[in-house]
């Protein structure tokens, strides 16, 4: 069987490495009959941990490639990339460059993956610096928010090419003809925020984009807007708040139906209702960060991610290389550019 799409997967990467990528992988291929998957690691432990599982790859969609070395979640980015050459995440985005892959997805090292995936395959022109994007669910849909983490100090400039990304990421994925985009802020008002935020406001305001203006923390979760755009400080802040304050919700929730006999007999009745609302928000079913901006399609799975949050990062890639996401961030962007020398 021949498959279209082929991703090189880091299989050693993250806090469970080949225990949960090859799980997550054989589930993949089992759900998606036109994917080939790429394992890239330590050849001998592959082997063994497939043979383990049962796994006759008769037509051979799996496939592994040997990496000797891997980097470790708390190695810096700068010694991941200049004495990490044979590791499992800079050989999977190797294949990404080459063309034996069309996309990468890795649950490594978050700074090693980004520094790696821009030195080997670039970022797009007119791209400056790659983003981190992700889906966060919301009342009517969901909310791609970027940057994520990968840039600390932008200038207007840089958000106004996140909100490109982002916009074009939202049109792919979600199939919306015309997202909306909010900047982040303190407040709706146009006085507020600092010189960025109002220079990048400005130029979102000038451009065919679908800019709605200013937007607050709540708005990500309202509905309203489709792509949040901050600085990767401002978004990682709000990221990591919006992961602990689920926590304590489904902390509080558990400790109060357990209280009393008549707590617990009320959780027994409600159980459908909460097993509905915890698969609704469970955060493995929204695992998966983009890195855009890159020539090439690298997913940024959770560091922690178990098996299903893993197969939802490779499902997120396989979405990404159907609808040429770096292609047509390049030409909106393009587009946009001209657009502006024009004017």
């Amino acid at each position: 069987m021949s498959a279209d799409i082929t991703i090189a997967l880091d299989a050693m990467g993250g806090d469970h490495g080949a225990d949960t990528v090859i799980p997550a992988a054989l589930s993949t291929l089992n759900n998606q009959q036109d994917l080939r998957l790429i394992l890239v690691g330590d050849q001998r432990q592959l082997e063994q941990r497939l043979e383990q599982a049962g796994y006759a790859n008769a037509d051979g969609r799996l496939l592994i490639h040997h990496a000797s070395e891997v980097v470790g979640m708390d190695e810096s980015p700068t010694r991941a990339l200049r004495f990490k050459k044979d590791s499992s995440m800079r050989v999977a985005i190797d294949l990404v460059k080459n063309g034996s892959a069309h996309a990468c997805v890795s649950a490594g090292n978050t700074g090693a993956l980004m520094a790696t995936a821009r030195y080997v395959l670039k970022t797009l022109t007119g791209i400056d610096r790659p983003a981190i994007s992700s889906a966060i669910p919301n009342i009517e849909g969901y909310t791609e928010v970027l940057d994520l983490g990968a840039n600390v100090d932008c200038t207007a400039e840089h958000l106004f090419q996140f909100a490109v990304m982002g916009s074009v990421l939202a049109s792919a994925v979600h199939g919306l003809d015309k997202p909306r985009i909010g900047l982040l802020n303190i407040g709706e008002e146009e006085i507020k925020g600092n010189d960025q935020v109002k220079e990048a406001a400005r130029l979102l305001g000038s451009s065919s984009l679908n800019y709605i203006g200013f937007v607050e923390g709540n708005d990500i979760f309202k509905g309203g807007v489709d792509v949040v755009v901050c600085d990767g400080f401002v978004g990682n802040v709000a990221l990591k708040t919006m992961e602990g304050v689920a926590k304590m919700i489904s902390h509080f929730m558990r400790q109060e139906f357990k209280r009393t006999l008549l707590t617990k007999l009320a959780a027994m009745i409600a159980m459908p209702v909460l097993n509905s609302l915890r698969d609704r928000i469970d955060p493995r079913r929204y695992n998966g960060a983009s890195l855009l901006g890159l020539r090439g399609i690298v997913i940024k799975s959770h560091g922690g991610a178990d098996a299903l949050a893993f197969e939802n990062a490779i499902n997120v890639a396989m979405v990404e290389v159907r609808k040429a996401v770096p292609e047509r961030i390049d030409h909106l962007l393009e587009a946009l550019l001209t657009e502006r020398r024009v004017d």
